[in-house]
């Protein structure tokens, strides 16, 4: 049995767009896939103590987390009849409004894409050792400088 290539989840700042729509385009030639589910995180302009999130800097202890993250993947792909899985996660600065978090599952059928990419959301988010720290409203002219 070989050993699966651990793959890098992790995007520099935020997740284009346009990369997205392509990820979905790209799968239109895969014909016995009949069920894709997409989850995408935003980043949120939450108001805590009084001040607005303006943006999020993620950090990651990356090496533990893409071991866990490989893990987790072989774990759903056993689990549910998948025909690919795709997950990427920002590092980096992320401002509201943009997107942090693409996961992306295709299946022959909708039930266990949904399933697994709802899983997989659930525990990359309890599992892996990423974090988010705020930056407000106020705090930008720190992190505009440093963009």
């Amino acid at each position: 049995m070989s050993e699966k290539k651990i793959k890098n989840i992790f995007v520099n700042g935020p997740i284009a767009p346009d990369f997205i729509a392509d990820s979905i385009a790209r799968h239109s030639s895969k014909t016995a896939i009949g069920g894709h589910s997409i989850f995408m995180g935003q980043v949120r302009k939450d108001e805590i103590n009084g001040k607005f999130v303006a943006a999020i800097t993620y950090t990651a202890y990356e090496e533990l987390a893409l071991e866990k993250m490989h893990q987790i993947r072989e774990e759903i792909f056993e689990k549910y009849p998948l025909n690919c899985m795709h997950i990427y996660h920002s590092l980096g600065t992320v401002k509201t409004g943009e997107i942090c978090l693409f996961v992306f599952t295709s299946s022959a059928h909708r039930k266990p894409a949904i399933a697994a990419c709802s899983e997989v959301v659930g525990r990359l988010k309890v599992e892996l050792p990423i974090w988010g720290k705020e930056i407000f409203e106020d705090e930008t002219h720190q992190w505009k400088e440093n963009s």
